[in-house]
């Protein structure tokens, strides 16, 4: 027998690989059926492809504007909002913490008057938009809310979700406002509010994206993933909403790297791990015990050496998604190792989506890989060390516990450290960056933000706050206030009060005043 090139092949999760995988039993699973492992529809993308979203936001609402108009010309089918930090951490763009951030991980969102800036001549009934935020998540969801009600829209109908899962944020990202117990709260007001009068908004998306890019593995973002939306689904019974509908609205987000087939089994065993978890929380309702998903691909795995080899990559990672059964997808940009992605890179990786939809055959049958040896193996494997983690954290007392003893986060850091240490001792190979290298001139063509956006955002807020009654902001952010010290539901203050064009930082303020800030 031929010498193999490794002792062992191992996953990212570390998972060994069998040079083969012997015939087993598999189970008879059906799609669309409990436990959904094959995919919650029985036809898949033989009826509807998936959603082909970009991630999309930058600089000012009128710039990032002309980019969603450029999206949907070329083919793009929902909305995907990068905001940026200033925003994300609820701070207007004339706070002196906002300098040097304005518009430079995303669009800068300070008032209503942006949010209609930023979707002009798009039609909120007629698109579906995903927006990445989450302390400020109720605050940007008012807004949008109050412009569809300028656009005449009806609200049973619009459709979108917010990420609002601050959970992953204490672990993994750090744009957290408020101490965990007051974010929960304001997330269980979402839910309540948006099941009475936006019922086909998805109102949380549990992100796995943000723990992988943070270091993880993928059970670990697995696990991690499903055990903080444990958490929100006994957080939202114990606040005594029906888990038969309220998790119908619940979606999740999850990361694609390159190991294709880990991947796909991660996708289809968290699938049938979350269909278990809402079972035994009292869903009875097939929809509720559905996990729905968006996936992006990963952003820490592109390269700035070679940077066009990050297509290669990014169509690795979006098939994988595809033949795992997501709901909706993003594929990133080539160069985003280096800048924000320019209009020929956010055309490529959406062009990705489409060759993959209409050439490759992979949308044609319902989880293509279903009955492969290895494949059903690995998803057995993938969802056995993920409960595992799982179990861990139930015995610590949830996600919120393990969150506040530093465990999640001790184990993402391990994870980090461990896959850093093997790319530099060469035994994990990047091409091009620590194999294959080569010469190369800086990419051409860089996309970049400067400063002056914050001066234009300065203008806007000065003129809004010219224009407005501020003596009614004044009473409706009083109210808030005596709203938030109390039980009351945050989100009818919340939406008159952008109706009224109060400012996303003085709304953010009234609840830092009452909550008070997290610190880590």
């Amino acid at each position: 027998m031929e010498e193999e090139r490794k002792e062992k092949f191992l996953t990212d999760s570390g998972i060994e690989i069998k040079r083969t995988y012997p015939k087993q039993d598999i189970p008879e699973e059906q799609p669309g059926q409990f436990p959904f492992t094959r995919g919650v529809q029985e036809t898949m993308y033989r009826s509807k492809l998936w959603t082909m979203r970009q991630y999309a936001g930058f600089s000012t609402a009128e710039e990032s504007n002309k980019r969603y108009h450029y999206l949907l010309k070329n083919g793009t089918t929902g909305l995907s909002v990068a905001f940026d930090l200033p925003t994300q951490i609820g701070y207007d763009s004339d706070h002196v913490m906002s300098d040097g951030e304005v518009g430079k991980a995303g669009v800068a969102i300070d008032s209503l008057k942006d949010i209609e800036i930023l979707f002009e001549g798009i039609n909120l009934e007629s698109i579906t938009t995903s927006m990445t935020i989450n302390s400020t998540a109720s605050i940007l969801l008012a807004m949008y809310i109050a412009l569809a009600k300028k656009q005449g829209a009806d609200l049973k109908k619009i459709s979108g979700t917010i990420q609002n899962d601050l959970l992953k944020e204490y672990a993994a990202r750090g744009t957290y406002i408020y101490p965990p117990k007051q974010s929960m709260r304001i997330i269980t007001d979402i839910f309540e509010y948006c099941s009475k009068e936006v019922p086909k908004w998805n109102t949380i998306s549990i992100s796995g994206y943000h723990i992988r890019e943070a270091g993880s593995t993928a059970v670990q973002e697995l696990a991690f993933t499903l055990s903080n939306g444990k958490a929100y689904l006994k957080a939202a019974i114990e606040k005594g909403l029906d888990i038969n509908l309220f998790a119908k609205r619940l979606s999740f987000f999850f990361n694609a790297h390159n190991n294709l087939f880990e991947e796909v089994a991660k996708f289809r065993s968290a699938r049938r791990m979350w269909a278990k978890i809402t079972k035994e929380l009292g869903a009875s309702d097939p929809r509720a015990q559905m996990l729905r998903f968006h996936t992006q691909t990963g952003g820490s795995t592109l390269t700035a050496q070679q940077p066009h080899n990050n297509i290669t990559r990014v169509t690795i990672q979006a098939l994988s998604a595809v033949l795992g059964g997501t709901q909706s997808l993003h594929t990133n940009g080539f160069d985003e190792a280096i800048a924000l992605p320019t209009e020929e890179a956010a055309r490529i990786a959406l062009r990705t989506q489409q060759i993959i939809a209409f050439e490759s055959g992979a949308a044609d049958t319902v989880d293509p890989l279903a009955g492969s040896y290895f494949v059903e193996a690995l998803t057995n494997e993938v969802e056995e060390q993920a409960w595992e983690y799982i179990h861990k954290i139930d015995a610590m007392g949830g996600s919120v516990s393990a969150i506040e003893q530093g465990y999640i986060q001790q184990e993402i850091a391990a994870s980090a450290y461990k896959y850093q240490s093997e790319i530099e001792k060469r035994e994990k190979i990047i091409v091009g960056q620590n194999k294959f290298e080569t010469e190369e001139k800086p990419l051409q063509n860089v996309f970049t933000i400067d400063d002056s956006v914050r001066l234009q955002q300065i203008e806007k807020i000065k003129k809004v706050k010219t224009e407005r009654d501020n003596e009614k902001v004044a009473a409706l952010l009083s109210k808030l206030e005596a709203d938030a010290r109390g039980n009351t539901n945050l989100m009818p203050t919340i939406l008159s009060a952008c109706e009224s064009y109060a400012t996303l930082g003085e709304i953010a303020d009234v609840m830092r005043k009452v909550f008070g800030e997290y610190k880590s």
